[in-house]
This record gives C-alpha cells, structure tokens and sequence, in this order.
C-alpha cells in the first residue's frame, strides 16, 4: 500500500477543536505531520492536542478567535516558532445560520463572512512567506457542497462557500510558480456534533436513503480527502474542488433516483 505520508511537515488547522477540524488534526498527525490545534475554545483545544500526543503524535494548542486579525498573524507566527516552518494550511473555521436573504442582519453577515471567508484570505496571507519556503507547500481550504447546489435558509453560508471555491482557484494560479498547491474539500452531510444532535432516528434513514452510498460522511471521510490534498499523492492536482459527499450532488432528483432503485 502506498502511504499518504505528510512526515516531518507542519500543518496548522484553523477551526481544529472539534468536528471536521478535529478528525483533520488527528489524521494528519498519524500521517507524522506535526500539527497546530486552533480555536476560540481552549479548554477543547488543549483536549484535541493532548490527545494527539498521547497517542505518539506532536501537537500544540493555540487560542485564535479567526475574526481577529491579530489572532489570525499571531496563530501562524506561534506555528513557525515551534515548529520552526510551516508546510500545509488547513482552513476549516466556519459556522453556518438557517437564515434566508431576507432575515440576514448585517452582524450575521459580517460574522459569517469574516470568520469563514476573509479569515481563509488572511491566513494563507500569513502563511504565504513560510509556505514558499516549504518544498511541499499546500492549502486546503474547506468549502461545501453548498458552493454548487443548497437550501433556502443556508445565506450567506452558501454564497461564502462558492467564494471559497473561487478563492481556492485564484490562490491556486497566483501561487503555483511558488510550488505551493491550493484546492478545496466539499464536504456534504457529515455526522458532526450539531447534526448528530438535532436529526430523529427517521431523518437519518431518509438522508440515508437518498444518498447512492446509502449513508451520511464522517469527520474522518473528510480528513481522508484532506490528507490526500496535502499528500504528495496529490503532487499535480491544484485548483481543484474535491467532493465528498457520498454522490448526493451527483442526484438530479430525489423521487426518481428512489424510483429507479425501487426505494420509495
């Protein structure tokens, strides 16, 4: 088996003190990646890292708060200064609103915009000068399937991630001269905390049911994609946005696609 091995290289994942973020940090540090844990909550944080290095692997814990641009240099500089350079950039930090264009205030737009977007923008900023110095420089910035087919009450969430995808491309043509690869992981259901929480037994069949797979994602099935993107695996795939969602954007209607499998 050939192995997706990030060994000796330092990642930080933004967003890392729980879920996605979480199963990300874990993955890449059994791949021998030396990881930097990020998040407002510390006591969470500290948890995930410490739980890293009792299982063999090197992490840390840093505090950032990603609406604050001085948490955001802060993060990437404590990166470089215990690990002393920096290699993959995970950009995961994100929260989502059921809110239409309509209901959306303006602190609710701000807050989602910064904290999942100009925040994908200034980290990698940051990271930019350690990034080219690293021979095995990659960005991995996570977006969703939400960037190419959603919901009514997903806004601004869902014009944030199409931006993301955007940004994923033009990071992608700036910087390849740099050798630094950039693309995007689209998840789609994932059984994080807030879904395992809010969806009955009956829901979870029936998104069972309209996935071709026959289930929802994990956390890890996501930080798999993300391990290959910062793999040398994937030494000549940049731009590029990487769906993992158990072919439900591949369905064009759910009645029919039931239908024609006899599942309704």
């Amino acid at each position: 088996m050939v192995p997706f091995s990030v060994n000796n290289r330092t990642a930080i994942i933004t967003g890392s003190t729980r879920g996605i973020g979480e199963a990300t940090a874990r993955r890449l540090a059994e791949a021998n990646a030396s990881v930097v844990v990020s998040g407002r909550a510390a006591e969470d944080g500290k948890r995930v890292a410490d739980s890293i290095r009792a299982d063999g692997g090197e992490a840390v814990f840093v505090r950032a708060d990603m609406r604050e641009p001085d948490d955001i240099e802060s993060l990437v500089k404590a990166a470089v200064d215990e690990f002393g350079g920096l290699d993959i950039l995970v950009n995961n930090a994100g929260y989502e609103t059921e809110t239409s264009p309509e209901e959306v205030d303006i602190e609710t737009w701000n807050g989602i915009v910064e904290t999942d977007f100009r925040a994908y923008w200034l980290t990698a900023k940051h990271a930019y000068p350690y990034l080219v110095e690293s021979d095995f420089a990659a960005v991995v910035n996570m977006s969703s399937n939400h960037s190419f087919a959603t919901q009514p009450k997903k806004f601004p969430y869902n014009a944030v991630k199409a931006g993301i995808d955007g940004m994923t491309r033009s990071m992608a043509v700036a910087w390849g001269v740099d050798g630094i690869r950039v693309n995007s992981v689209n998840p789609g259901w994932t059984m994080v905390g807030r879904i395992e929480e809010s969806l009955t037994d009956e829901e979870l069949s029936e998104l069972e049911r309209i996935h071709p797979l026959g289930r929802i994602g994990t956390p890890k099935d996501v930080a798999d994609a993300v391990l290959y993107l910062a793999s040398d695996m994937a030494s000549f795939v940049t731009g590029e946005c990487h769906v993992v969602d158990g072919g439900r954007t591949a369905v064009l209607q759910d009645d029919l696609y039931l239908d024609d499998h006899g599942l309704e």
